[in-house]
């Protein structure tokens, strides 16, 4: 797929769009790989200023500090979720059809690409899967909802939610569902490849296909009228 994207975010998790110059997508392409390498408590600004043979005082021009930073991926990942969503499912009329679509894409994410060559999906989901959710588990949560950091998410998880009740008028829960959804892919990808005895799914060389086989299961089970 050779598709030219432009994401967009809340302006306030960034004090200047990485996405607008080449040193902030490097910083974009860094940061991805190296907080997947080293895991997000290691990670710090200096050793990625090293990683990308720059210095730090350039990264903290485009942001405050790291947890926003892995805010931006996340939001980033979100937002890109919502595009690939809606480009798989466009013309598609039949909800269910469009439910399983919308599993499909949250699930093998890695395997799409829009040509953003300063992002390598693969990476940044397996980061989401690992890291993502230390972005919204925090003190400051509340604090910082009120600032609309976690908007994207929020859109997408509403996005899925109108599907569930167009497929189940009747069902108390959509919202609860869909964003359970997202939540089971990236704990049960987590679970078959580090902690087995967590769940029944098995992932190898990145073949998610039994995590969308069990989503679809759970999901339109629930949904059965």
């Amino acid at each position: 797929m050779s598709i030219g994207i432009k994401i967009i975010l809340n302006e306030r998790l960034y004090l200047r769009d990485p996405q607008e110059t080449p040193l902030g997508q490097k910083i974009i392409q860094y940061s991805i790989l190296l907080i997947d390498e080293i895991g997000f408590e290691s990670f710090n600004f200096k050793k990625l200023a090293k990683g990308m043979q720059s210095t730090e005082a350039s990264v903290y021009r485009y942001f405050e500090n790291k947890h926003m930073l892995l805010l931006y991926l996340v939001s980033w990942y979100w937002e890109w979720i919502n595009f690939l969503i809606d480009l798989n499912t466009r013309n598609i009329e039949d909800p269910n059809l469009r439910l399983r679509i919308i599993i499909k894409t949250i699930v093998s994410a890695s395997k799409e690409n829009p040509s953003i060559e300063y992002v390598n999906e693969s990476v940044l989901h397996r980061l989401i899967i690992a890291e993502g959710s230390k972005a919204y588990h925090i003190k400051k949560v509340d604090e910082e909802n009120k600032e609309g950091f976690f908007v994207n998410y929020k859109k997408l998880s509403e996005k899925v939610a109108d599907v569930i009740t167009e497929i189940n008028s009747s069902f108390p829960y959509p919202h609860t569902l869909a964003s359970n959804i997202f939540e089971m892919v990236n704990n049960h990808i987590y679970f078959a490849l580090h902690l087995p005895r967590l769940t029944d799914v098995k992932v190898q060389d990145e073949n998610f296909e039994e995590v969308e086989q069990m989503l679809n299961y759970f999901v339109f089970t629930l949904l059965e009228k």
